[in-house]
């Protein structure tokens, strides 16, 4: 048991270094986040439609 606070004492000493974003920054953050998401999954969709069309049109060729 005494493994168990010594690892939350341990725990909350670190917690406290932990230099914390401002309400802005993280509002930027997460707004940069979904950005680049949704950036990411419109270009990744798009190659995916691209070769789809490519492997139908080689498969409806065959």
């Amino acid at each position: 048991m005494d493994a168990l606070s010594k690892y939350f004492r341990d725990t909350f000493a670190e917690l406290r270094q932990v230099a914390w974003p401002t309400q802005a920054q993280a509002f930027k953050y997460t707004l940069l986040v979904i950005v680049i998401s949704t950036f990411v999954a419109l270009f990744v969709a798009l190659f995916d439609y691209v070769f789809s069309l490519g492997i139908n049109t080689l498969v409806s060729r065959l």
